[in-house]
């Protein structure tokens, strides 16, 4: 028994430093022109890079071991990656705009990913989207191990049928994001109860819910507001899909790491409320709760201190806060009930002013965390142009200055002679009529002797 777990851990070692030692190109294929015709008999895993982006460089390690995973897995999935600066046509086709963009190929169908880069999640999603749209659910056993893997499950019952159709075709194209499972009414646990079948459940919340279209509306609808668990942890990634529902996202934004009653107590009301006010709140409602307010701050260009409750709606910006610290369900209710019947106030939105505040505020963000992190830095990058334009600024102002002082020398000059030009002319005329004064002066004493 002992040799044979040795052969086992030698096997293993041994397998692992043969990986090790295979170039990563045996796992990651660089793919060219020749891909857009070769690629229809493979399913493919693709990474479209651009060689200057940042986040492709940084992507790369774990695409290599997404490779490397996927091949010793044993799983027929193909991984690739395309330089889509270099081959552009094909990136367009495919519907490359940003990079990286992260997509599986299978048929004629293109799947993009969107969920965190890791290797983890990479390799669960290239997995679930390469197998088949339905996965059967032969038995009890089978069951219980899907939903302990898994907490949101949606599961179809019953036969061929056109709901199963609708179905099918949900799935193919909401795959990206969840299982989807067919069972026969007899697999499933003892505590489910159907009114009607055929059927389409969801599993989650340690309970299920039934789609009923006179209800919940479309199907695909229904499946995209129900892929999410009724109370989640959140963060930016988690908040951007959740825009995809159409549900105001109610967040209690707190701190962990302090268990103070205050912040304790409002993460427990946000949990009460999902959960034993699902009936009257889920339909319009996402429940969470989100550690820190810094990513909130940034969101919604605020200042919120926590712990603090706001409730967002991601479709136009707007975002609602209570009057008042929430201290228990009932003043939780109420305000949710605030916003369903429109008197709660709503801020922020996608208007000019709030888009020109979202400039300024992200300008000034960045300058920030240039100098956050590196001050040197921050000075030589806005320093440098900031005395450039001081300088020049300098410069025309004392050319100004120099010219207007030129003038008024010149002018001077102009002014002193004419002042003298017309001295002269004055103490000419003065003359003049000195002169005229002794002539008559003259003239005058001559009559009068005259006279005599």
């Amino acid at each position: 028994m002992a040799a044979a777990g040795f052969c086992f851990i030698l096997a293993t070692v041994t397998s692992t430093s043969l990986l090790a030692s295979v170039p990563v190109s045996a796992f990651v294929e660089d793919l060219d022109d020749s891909f857009k015709e070769n690629r229809k008999d493979d399913i493919w895993l693709v990474d479209f890079y651009a060689p200057w982006c940042g986040h492709c460089k940084k992507l790369e390690p774990v695409w290599n071991d997404v490779g490397i995973e996927i091949r010793s897995s044993g799983s027929p999935i193909r991984v690739g990656k395309m330089d889509a600066t270099v081959h552009s046509s094909i990136a367009s086709e495919f519907g490359v705009r940003g990079f990286p963009t992260i997509k599986v190929l299978k048929g004629d169908m293109a799947y993009n990913y969107r969920g965190p880069r890791t290797k983890e999640d990479i390799v669960e999603f290239a997995n679930r989207v390469a197998g088949p749209v339905i996965r059967p659910l032969p038995s009890q056993q089978m069951f219980d191990h899907v939903q302990k893997r898994h907490p949101v499950l949606f599961v179809y019952v019953g036969v061929d049928s056109t709901l199963k159709e609708k179905f099918i075709e949900v799935a193919s194209e909401l795959i990206v994001y969840t299982y989807f499972f067919s069972a026969s009414e007899d697999v499933l646990p003892k505590y489910v109860t159907l009114n009607e079948v055929p059927a389409v459940l969801v599993f989650k919340d340690s309970t299920y819910f039934v789609y009923d279209e006179y209800e919940d509306g479309d199907l695909s609808s229904w499946v995209n507001k129900e892929r999410f668990e009724g109370y989640l942890h959140i963060d930016g990634f988690t908040l951007y899909e959740l825009g995809d529902t159409g549900k105001l996202v109610a967040v209690a934004v707190i701190d962990e790491k302090n268990n103070s009653i205050e912040h304790t107590r409002l993460k427990s009301v946000a949990q009460d409320v999902a959960k034993n006010y699902r009936d009257h709140v889920h339909r319009d409602f996402q429940f969470g709760h989100m550690d820190g307010n810094d990513y909130i701050n940034s969101l919604l260009m605020d200042e919120l201190s926590i712990p603090t409750f706001v409730v967002l709606n991601t479709s136009n910006q707007q975002y609602f806060l209570p009057s008042k610290q929430i201290e228990n369900t009932e003043e939780m209710i109420q305000f949710i009930n605030s916003i369903l019947d429109g008197t709660a106030e709503a801020q922020g939105g996608d208007g000019i002013l709030q888009r020109i505040k979202r400039v300024f505020y992200d300008a000034k963000s960045t300058v920030v965390s240039v100098f956050k992190s590196s001050p040197l830095l921050g000075c030589f990058l806005f320093g440098l142009p900031l005395g450039v334009i001081s300088i020049m600024c300098y410069g025309i102002c004392t050319a100004d200055t120099e010219d207007g002082s030129e003038e008024m020398t010149r002018k001077d000059v102009i002014d002193q002679n004419g002042s003298d030009e017309g001295s002269d002319e004055e103490e000419e005329k003065s003359r003049e009529i000195t002169d005229m004064s002794d002539e008559d002066q003259q003239e005058k004493d001559f009559m009068e002797k005259k006279i005599d």
